[in-house]
């Protein structure tokens, strides 16, 4: 896999619950938002990455989920266009943050939308995910982009899902040609002969790890699927993630890494 030396995030708002969710976990406690990001950008710097830490925006209690808001090719960004219309002002400011690292820029243009948590860089092929917040318009519109820049893509349909609001709360890439997934995508034909290490179904929320060098970062409270990683070998780093489940958020949606 690539080595990632940048990463963007964005601090959580005093407003953060009253961001977007689906899922009925409770109101999140402000000071372990606050600890859980402060501990989350430690560990990407543990990981050899150097940070660009954007303040919040009141306007945007979802904007510490800065994954959504642009896909990175390593000499390429696209910037997104949230299917949620209260996200979609998020942009501007990732936007500007890339400025300083990339010089090729494209969009993604109405009526397309497109979160990047249904973007799954999996070496040279991209899946993307069909969900409420991705449409077919914004898909077409990424694997156009991809192609110029000599990737390919397919899609993974997730609407009919109401497990999983993003294709990424359900797979992760690991490298190694290796796929984590959850039960209801490991039959899907689009996975068809990749390595895959099934998450359980009581541990489906731990789908969602993200690869960082020399180590995959996982959800803390997740025992079975940490201990399947760590005998394939893979350094892990759990951590708390309790406060973003609670807004339907995961280890990835949290920063942009390139």
């Amino acid at each position: 896999m690539s080595q990632f030396t940048q990463a963007i995030v964005r601090l959580p708002g005093s407003n953060y619950a009253d961001g977007l969710t689906r899922v009925d976990l409770g109101v999140p406690s402000m000071a372990r938002v606050m600890a859980q990001h402060e501990r989350y950008c430690s560990v990407l710097r543990d990981c050899g990455l150097e940070l660009t830490v954007l303040q919040a925006d009141p306007r945007y209690p979802d904007g510490t989920f800065v994954e959504d808001t642009a896909v990175l090719l390593p000499d390429a960004a696209m910037i997104t266009r949230p299917g949620a219309d209260s996200r979609q002002g998020e942009v501007i400011a990732i936007d500007g943050a890339l400025r300083t690292h990339y010089s090729s820029f494209e969009r993604i243009e109405a009526p397309g939308t497109l979160d990047g948590g249904d973007i799954c860089e999996a070496d040279r092929h991209v899946f993307i995910g069909l969900s409420h917040r991705t449409n077919e318009e914004g898909a077409a519109q990424l694997a156009h982009w991809l192609r110029e820049h000599g990737y390919t893509s397919s899609t993974v349909d997730i609407r009919g899902m109401d497990s999983i609001l993003h294709l990424k709360s359900g797979i992760a890439w690991l490298g190694d040609h290796r796929l984590l997934v959850i039960e209801e995508l490991a039959d899907h034909p689009a996975f068809a002969g990749i390595e895959q290490v099934v998450v359980e179904p009581d541990e489906m929320y731990a789908a969602n790890a993200i690869r960082v060098n020399d180590h995959v970062l996982v959800a803390k409270g997740y025992p079975k699927l940490q201990a399947q990683l760590e005998a394939l070998g893979y350094d892990c780093v759990a951590l708390d993630m309790s406060e973003y489940a609670k807004m339907d958020g995961g280890l990835s949606c949290l920063s942009l890494r390139f």
